[in-house]
């Protein structure tokens, strides 16, 4: 089986997404890539109940090359970030409060400085009808400039990654930050980061302090 490995991944993958609660039913994609070839969920299927096989290959042109049922309809988005990232791996969840951001501001406000693993502040990509091409377009512009995460306005989100489980941790994450901005709302308006704080936190995780050593007599 071509991307045996890859597609078992891929199903693993699919299984703690719907524990963790970002996906429902068929609803999320997943897809990681090697080389020219992308294995990807197929279109239809309950993500905690694939079976390797079940996962078609397409190459980066979006031509079925293994695999018997149909790739997921959300592949044009995939190929799309492969082709504006450096991304091995896509996760595309519909996530309640990653959805409920998306469904009500342009941007997540980064009440977290933890949105920097995220590459910075995340955008709301334009609606569009899913697996359409114009989707495909409005993510990928979401997600230039070196971003790991995206929100699909009334849709959902999307996350990338060198490999699945950094693209799993950003999705995980992501859903928090959006959590937490939903959860604040509640009992007042949120303080926001600034660009200079923001700013801040890059250059402490750039230089971090020296810790003072004990001197050899003391240890």
């Amino acid at each position: 089986m071509i991307l045996g490995r890859e597609r078992a991944a891929l199903c693993e993958t699919g299984r703690r997404l719907a524990a963790a609660g970002m996906v429902v039913g068929a609803a999320g994609n997943v897809s990681v890539r090697v080389g020219d070839l992308v294995a990807v969920t197929p279109g239809g299927v309950m993500l905690d109940r694939m079976a390797p096989g079940d996962c078609p290959v397409v190459d980066v042109e979006g031509h079925l090359v293994d695999g018997e049922r149909a790739p997921s309809s959300e592949t044009p988005m995939h190929l799309a970030l492969y082709a504006e990232t450096d991304a091995a791996a896509i996760v595309h969840t519909h996530s309640t409060y990653g959805t409920v951001v998306a469904t009500t501001m342009d941007e997540l406000p980064p009440v977290h400085y933890n949105t920097l693993l995220l590459g910075g502040v995340v955008k709301v990509a334009e609606y569009a009808t899913y697996g359409t091409p114009e989707l495909a377009a409005s993510v990928r512009a979401a997600m230039a400039g070196g971003m790991r995460a995206a929100l699909l306005a009334n849709h959902g989100g999307v996350t990338v990654g060198r490999d699945l489980e950094e693209a799993f941790e950003h999705a995980r994450l992501l859903e928090w930050l959006c959590g937490v901005y939903v959860r604040a709302k509640t009992i007042g308006e949120p303080r926001v980061l600034s660009e200079e704080q923001l700013a801040r936190v890059v250059e402490r995780a750039l230089n971090p302090p020296a810790w003072p050593r004990r001197a050899a007599e003391d240890v």
